[in-house]
């Protein structure tokens, strides 16, 4: 049976859950069903974002695929491996939710301590430092403590020592909290030419209007459950054509001479694709040339956000 999280387009997945639950057993309390069996496969190539409230089980997913934690139940794989197998083999670029670097390092010290403790040489290391402190406009700052960086500097940190070793798997929690708009901005063109087709992205962010400009898929979660996998390329067209609704007043018989492949859903309402946004506008103004009374156009299917608040309710999103 297929279900949400199956492997998009892209080739074998290169990380797997297979009906994964995880049960915390704390001392003296009740145990705590965090995630529960949860599949998903996530593609080569593939920008993926992780949607949910708080404690919808985000984090220990994530835990999972560094190998923090071990399933209850299921299987965790990342290229047929166990995660902690994979990590310490090949590394995995992470930033935390909270940037927490000890503050009397300086920062280009910070990163290559980071550089040199994942086992780039000397030469290599500095090399890298020097890149990312440049690609993430961090040169004023290289010589300045931690403690002396404003919180969106202290997140472009972050994020500078989570791409240091370019690796194949990079995962962000939070990646703008703290950015000012033009550095959100920035990030959004960061994730771009960080895009390859060997490389895997997972974004968790509370961020649903950035999760839509950045991902090609989006798993909501809710109390440790898949409950929806959004195709944002369905949505946006990227690649794919879009869907939209037509209401008209006057004119129904018209709509199938002009959009052949419309589908009345409705009275007066049909659904189309249609190959892009022009092709949408000359055929809806062959609708009105022919006698057609249009009251109004939408997209067919609804925003992520909505998608969001439909999933988990009103109250959290």
């Amino acid at each position: 049976m297929r279900g949400y999280g199956l492997c998009a387009a892209g080739g074998e997945a290169v990380i797997t859950f297979d009906r994964v639950t995880k049960i915390y057993r704390p001392l003296f309390k009740r145990p705590v069903v965090a995630v529960k069996d949860f599949t998903l496969e996530i593609s080569p190539g593939e920008i993926l974002g992780l949607a949910g409230p708080n404690g919808a089980g985000k984090s220990t997913l994530i835990g999972l695929i560094l190998g923090y934690h071990r399933p209850t139940a299921g299987r965790v794989s990342i290229r047929g491996s166990l995660p902690r197998e994979y990590v310490q083999r090949n590394g995995i670029g992470y930033l935390s939710e909270l940037v927490a670097i000890p503050p009397a390092w300086t920062l280009r010290g910070a990163l290559m301590r980071y550089a040199l403790l994942s086992g780039l040489g000397d030469r290599e290391a500095k090399r890298r430092v020097d890149d990312v402190i440049e690609r993430l406009a961090l040169v004023e700052h290289r010589d300045k403590r931690v403690k002396e960086l404003s919180k969106g500097t202290e997140q472009r940190l972050g994020l500078a020592q989570a791409i240091l070793r370019d690796e194949a798997i990079l995962i962000l929690d939070e990646p703008t909290h703290g950015l000012d708009p033009v550095w959100t901005q920035r990030f959004r063109e960061l994730v771009r030419e960080l895009r390859a087709p060997h490389r895997v992205m997972l974004i968790a962010s509370h961020n649903l209007d950035e999760l839509e400009r950045v991902a090609d898929r989006v798993a909501i979660i809710d109390r440790g459950s898949l409950r929806r996998m959004v195709d944002l390329r369905s949505m946006n067209g990227d690649g794919a054509s879009l869907a939209y609704r037509i209401l008209v007043a006057e004119g129904e018989q018209i709509v199938a001479s002009v959009f052949p492949a419309a589908l009345q859903v409705a009275p007066h309402e049909f659904e189309t694709r249609v190959a892009s946004v022009r092709a949408l506008n000359e055929g809806l103004a062959a609708l009105i040339a022919r006698g057609a009374a249009v009251r109004g156009v939408s997209p067919a299917y609804s925003s992520l956000e909505r998608q969001f608040r439909d999933v988990v309710g009103e109250e959290v999103a």
